[in-house]
């Protein structure tokens, strides 16, 4: 008898991004599979501290031992807080924690200072409660190694890496080498669309730039891109259906990702998939754990547009580098399947029905 299970996700309200669409993925994977399973989310905000505490404490007071009468035999916490969730079998496979408390602290991304009294106090709140609650999970995964290695710095938990499929796994495949490079995401300061934009200045090729996604940083994209006249070389294409965006893999020159100390970066394993090369920067977090500089890609110095700009203008002059190092990523990502997913999560192996 395969488990009866419930999936724990955190839902900020009109955001849909990476670990939304995880969550939706690994859903339709155990659907497919034969489980009974359903999603519980919580939704999350927090205008002020007592919020953020509240919205976590959550979590804490509900209770998936079983729904209509029938046990729930297992439950997958995904990112903070819905790990506070108490359950009997509880597993973790972890996105992110609260990245404001920890990595991002001290930094332009978080608004959490340790140099506060009131501040210092949540923080170390929100450091015990994860703690605790994570040390109570029968095993902890995590979607990077750089995530482990974050919760093992900051926690003193150990997990193990267990890398998610993207949501186009099914879908993206190689095409021709374009004269284009290709990017797609939320529009977000973390995400530092605006590196490649300052970027495409330095070319010296004909190559061009298409940015898919919608977010907080599209207008200042669109100040930039006006101020550096680059109007007619980027392109910012919105909201993009998945299928057209399938086609931009394998149709661009490269894909191009930088994020700053990035979870995980499903853009790369896209990118892979569709057997292009992936230019990124050195402090990109777990995007580093599969771009490797001049095998499948380039790594380049953290904030260098003149750097950026020169690996997209080499990738345009030499196509059959390019496909060459295409090619090696996609031999990087060959392992990272659903099926490992699966059964390492719930313990039942097998391969989906569809």
């Amino acid at each position: 008898m395969k488990p009866r299970i419930v999936i724990c996700a955190t839902q900020v309200p009109f955001a849909h991004g990476g670990a939304e669409m995880l969550v939706d993925s690994l859903r339709d994977e155990l659907k497919a599979r034969g489980f009974e399973v359903d999603v519980a989310a919580i939704p999350f905000n927090w205008p002020s501290r007592v919020e953020l505490l509240k919205g976590s404490l959550a979590w804490r007071l509900v209770n998936l031992d079983e729904a209509g009468g029938q046990r729930i035999d297992l439950v997958i916490a995904t990112r903070f807080p819905s790990y506070l969730i108490k359950h009997p079998n509880k597993v973790v496979w972890l996105i992110h924690q609260l990245r404001q408390a920890y990595d991002l602290l001290g930094t332009r991304y978080s608004d959490f200072t340790d140099r506060q009294p009131r501040d210092a106090k949540v923080l170390e709140m929100i450091r015990a409660m994860d703690r605790r609650t994570l040390s109570e999970a029968r095993t902890v995964y995590t979607i990077s190694g750089n995530v482990a290695d974050r919760l093992r710095r900051n926690n003193g938990v150990e997990a193990e890496v267990l890398y998610p499929p993207p949501k186009l796994d099914a879908l993206v495949h190689p095409g021709p080498s374009g004269d284009y490079v290709f990017t797609v995401g939320r529009l977000d300061p973390l995400k530092r669309f605006d590196l490649l934009v300052r970027a495409m200045k330095h070319t010296e090729t004909p190559v061009r730039c298409k940015i898919a996604g919608t977010g907080p940083e599209r207008e200042a994209l669109t100040d930039l891109i006006a101020r550096l006249g680059l109007q007619e070389k980027v392109e910012l294409l919105g909201w993009v259906k998945d299928c057209d965006v399938v086609e931009h893999y394998a149709n661009c020159l490269g894909v191009c990702y930088a994020p700053y100390d990035e979870d995980y970066g499903y853009v790369t394993v896209e990118a892979y998939k569709a057997a292009k090369p992936v230019i990124t920067t050195a402090d990109a977090g777990g995007v580093l754990e599969f771009v490797e500089d001049g095998r499948n890609g380039y790594v380049c110095p953290p904030d260098s547009p003149r750097e950026i700009g020169a690996r997209i203008d080499a990738l345009y002059r030499d196509r059959e580098m390019t496909r060459a190092m295409g090619l090696a990523g996609q031999e990087k990502v060959r392992e990272i399947t659903w099926d490992r997913v699966i059964e390492k999560l719930t313990g039942v192996g097998g391969s989906s029905n569809g």
